[in-house]
This record gives structure tokens, sequence and C-alpha cells, in this order.
């Protein structure tokens, strides 16, 4: 089953406008379908195509690359004959799969750019880890494109339900409540992508299934599994680290703050001494970050504050796994309470968690906002997401909150647009209800955070 993408018409636009000047290089975490769109774009877009996959593929290819970048008619003479297909100039792709496993075949690619006879793809993951890039030039002839699990569109459409989609966006551009009915279907469908996620062989368990969860959570537990084992084969100078943050991201979430607090994962702990952590976990994108910001006027980025994030699952369906083992699923009835809106505890680590997720597959970089109140002795702004129009001469941002319950407060919001109205844009609240008006404040239904 092959699940249609964005990135493939994304990919389409850079082959006519690129006309093969640069290689594409599409980085994503393991398991995100990488592979497969390549595979569809090469028998889609051209007359032929190779896949050499470094993961797989024998010394004798890797060879080539070492011994014929000088004599490239018999570079791909040899390429030909091995993988059993012909080659014709500019009619055919070559994709290097897992290029960060053998990085002389990324830095390879200057020269079979500038010879022009085909175009190239390459997909990795962990693609500017220093292990990756520390013995090659990293070619300049590479134009870079992230990949995502399915967002909410994709995975309706998946589900055979994208028609909603436009209506969704049409009521989010004219400020109008879904009809209730559809309301609730989105909402349904909302939830659902909540526990699948957005890992193609979680969506395509769960579509074969006809809606098993289960089904979808084996996958899941897979995938999880293939990152526990792809943590314990890095640097060992880090490798404990990372294994104690990724364990410990939905306990992390499931705090009221939800920032990590260095100290309390290992006593004496500081933000410096995990740097390489974070930077292993946001470059697999295993996970989204997100950075405080407590200066905002100018923008968010450069502000922002890197002793202070919050460490999100790059999939929620895959936190929902991450979080609960087999039989606390079923036993506890999780995927009940979640659908029938009745899960009291870790529903809020849910929801924000998705909501970073829909974010950073809009291209928005993740930024949260506190103040503290010497006075009050506690934090009487928080902020959990700050994106913006990256405009920079009119500049605007767009202060988010996340509620997961259907009563809440919007002091917080309210104090800081008080602050900042001069750099504000809209303020948002997500909530589970249909789109409404607290004064000024727009609360809009989870699902309309594909329209932000």
């Amino acid at each position: 089953m092959i699940l249609k993408r964005k990135i493939y018409d994304k990919m389409l636009e850079l082959k006519n406008t690129l006309n093969g000047q640069k290689a594409l290089l599409i980085e994503g975490a393991r398991r995100i379908g990488k592979s497969t769109i390549c595979e569809e774009f090469g028998k889609n877009e051209y007359k032929s195509y190779i896949l050499i996959d470094f993961a797989r593929c024998s010394d004798e290819v890797k060879e080539y690359f070492s011994k014929y970048m000088n004599e490239l008619d018999t570079f791909f003479m040899l390429l030909s004959i091995y993988y059993g297909k012909k080659l014709y100039d500019r009619e055919s792709l070559i994709i290097f799969d897992e290029v960060q496993i053998y990085p002389k075949a990324r830095e390879c690619i200057k020269y079979l750019v500038a010879d022009g006879r085909y175009d190239y793809v390459e997909t990795g993951s962990l693609i500017s880890i220093k292990e990756n890039v520390k013995d090659i030039v990293i070619p300049s002839e590479e134009r870079h494109l992230k990949m995502y699990p399915l967002d909410f569109e994709e995975f309706c459409e998946a589900l055979g339900d994208e028609q909603i989609i436009g209506y969704i966006r049409k009521c989010f551009a004219d400020r109008v409540p879904l009809e209730t009915a559809l309301h609730q279907k989105a909402m349904l469908l909302f939830k659902q992508y909540m526990l699948v996620g957005g890992m193609p062989q979680s969506v395509i368990a769960f579509i074969k299934s006809r809606k098993d969860f289960d089904k979808s959570d084996s996958e899941k537990r897979d995938i999880l599994s293939l990152y526990r084992s792809d943590i314990m084969k890095i640097d060992a100078k880090y490798r404990s680290k990372v294994l104690k943050i990724f364990d410990q991201i939905p306990g992390l979430l499931s705090q009221h703050e939800k920032r990590v607090v260095f100290k309390n994962i290992s006593a004496g702990s500081t933000s410096e001494q995990y740097e390489d952590t974070f930077f292993w976990l946001s470059d697999s994108m295993i996970s989204n970050e997100c950075f405080l910001c407590n200066d905002p006027n100018v923008g968010l980025s450069l502000n922002e504050n890197r002793a202070y994030v919050k460490c999100y699952l790059g999939d929620t369906g895959l936190l929902v796994s991450h979080a609960f083992d087999e039989n606390e699923l079923l036993d506890d009835e999780v995927y009940k309470q979640i659908i029938g809106d009745k899960l009291d505890i870790n529903e809020g680590m849910l929801y924000e968690n998705v909501i970073a997720q829909m974010l950073t597959a809009n291209g928005h970089k993740l930024y949260f906002y506190t103040h503290y109140d010497a006075d009050k002795h506690r934090n009487d702004i928080e902020i959990d997401f700050l994106i913006s129009n990256n405009s920079k001469l009119k500049y605007k941002m767009y202060p988010i909150e996340v509620k997961s319950g259907r009563k809440y407060s919007i002091e917080s919001l309210k104090r800081f647009k008080d602050k900042y109205k001069s750099r504000i844009g809209e303020c948002y609240v997500i909530h589970p209800r249909n789109l409404s008006f607290k004064e000024d404040v727009i609360c809009i239904p989870p699902y309309m955070t594909i329209c932000l």
C-alpha cells in the first residue's frame, strides 16, 4: 500500500526547477517512508532508476565510489551492470539511500552533479552528526528537504476522508465553527491520528486491519525498538545520556511545565552536558525540540535560550506506545478513554505533543515562553508555543495555548498579549471544542492547527 505524501509534489517541483544542477537530500527519521517515496518518484518520473541502499549494499558497490570518480564512464557502467538497470542521459535517477552510513558517497555528489548525466536523490537521518561528516567535504550541490510523519491531512487522505480538509480550511479562513456533525467527525479523525500517529507502517496496519489499534501499536513498538537499537550504536561518550532522555520523554511531558529539568535527570547535571544529546535526538528527527524565548521583541530565534528545552517525540502515535506498555493500553482502556474524552491523566501530554508535531510539519520552529513573578514566587505567564510570520520588516508573533480540557483560563495569554501587544498578530487557544472567541482570542479545535 502506497500512501500519498505531500513531499512528492515538492520533489517534482525541484526536479523541474533544479534541472539536475543539485541533488535532493531528504532528511527524516528512520521508518518515515523516505525510501518508498523515492522509489515511487523514480518509477513515475524517470525512464529508469537505481536505488543504492547503503545499509545493505555490498563492499563491491562502495568501492566504485573510491576507485572510479575520475572514470565516471566506468563508474556508471559498473552500477548499471550490478543493478541490471540501463541508464539514460537526463532520464534516469540514482538514489543514495541511508547515505549517512557511507559518507564517501555523499562527498562524491559534487562530481556526479557536475557530470550532469543523471539526477540524484539522497536520503538519510543523522546527516549532520559529527561521526557522519568528520572525514568528508560536505557538498554544496545539495538541496535539503525534511520529511516528517504523515501530517493530519495526509492521514485523513489515507483513511479516505480528504474532503473534510477543505471544509476545515474554509471554516478557519471565515472564522466560523464547523457544522456540529462535521466537527464531531473531524475530532474523531484527530483522536485516531493522535493514537495511530503518522509513521507509515502504523497507518497502513491500522487501515488494513479495519482500524485495529493493537495492530498499529505492534508496528510502533517495532519502530521504538529500532530507535533504541540505533541509540546503542552511537558514540559511547553520549550514548547513555541520549538513552536517558529518550526513555524519559513520556515522564518529562507528563509534568506540569513539561520542560527538561536537568538536575532531575541526574544529580548535578547541566544543560551544557546534554548539548550533544539533544543535537542527536533532533538531527535524527526522533524528537522535536522547543526552546525558551523570554524576550520575543525582535525575533524568536535571536532570543532562544537552549538551557531551557521541552523535548517532544516526533510522532505522537509513537509517544502513546512509548508511554504505555501493551497491558496498560488494554487493561486501562486507554484507546476507549481517549476516543471518549475521558482520559484525565496524560491527555495534556498527548495533546501538546501532537500540536508540536503539527506545527513542525507546517515548517515552524518551536519556542515557548514563561515569566516569573518574584512577588508571587511563581510563573504568572506560561505560553505553550510561540510561532512567527518570519518577516524581517513586518514581524508578528502568534502565542498558542494548548488546553486538553473543556474548562480553562486564558489569563496567562491575556497578560502576554498586554505585554507584547504591538508585536502580536493573533492569539490562539487550541481546545477540544468547536471554533469560538473569548474576547479577542481565537479558540480553535486541534484539527485546525493545520491552518496555522
